[in-house]
């Protein structure tokens, strides 16, 4: 990670996008829960609502997070096509001949198994490097390496 706005791909987008759609959703019925605080209630009642304050103040935070991301993305442009970097496809084949197509982002998705964080040992080793490099890195079961085939659109492909 650079410090400077990182590209994501489509993919990413799209699930920012979908996510960001679901919490507005989420936030209108939970902000329409909340009741005018002049007509206290008992002591479970005034719980309940500091719970759904609570609720809304995260989803609140979580929107402004997305927001924020998508934006940053914008001003940083597409993935790059040329080197691996984050928001790449990149298609990679392993000693065993098998190839796998990868996205390269900021945060792994819940059961997204084609996406590895740039932080993660493969994701370090594919960062800045081009087809026909070998990268190398370590997983729980040894040294592992591969060798990047593709990036950007050709990787879909093959």
């Amino acid at each position: 990670m650079t410090g400077h706005p990182e590209p994501i791909s489509a993919e990413a987008r799209r699930a920012l996008e979908q996510e960001l759609a679901d919490l507005d959703d989420e936030r209108r019925l939970v902000a329409g829960t909340l009741q005018d605080t002049t007509d206290a209630g008992d002591e479970a009642d005034q719980a309940d609502e500091l719970q759904r304050a609570d609720q809304l103040d995260r989803l609140n935070r979580r929107i402004g997070d997305i927001t924020d991301r998508l934006r940053q993305a914008e001003h940083a442009g597409p993935a790059p096509t040329d080197v691996v970097g984050v928001g790449s496809t990149v298609r990679v084949r392993f000693p065993d001949g098998t190839q796998e197509t990868l996205q390269v982002g900021e945060a792994a998705e819940a059961l997204d198994q084609t996406l590895v964080t740039a932080d993660s040992p493969l994701g370090r080793a594919l960062l800045g490097r081009r087809p026909g490099d070998s990268v190398h890195y370590d997983t729980p079961d040894g040294h592992a390496s591969a060798v990047v085939v593709s990036i950007g659109d050709d990787a879909e492909g093959e």
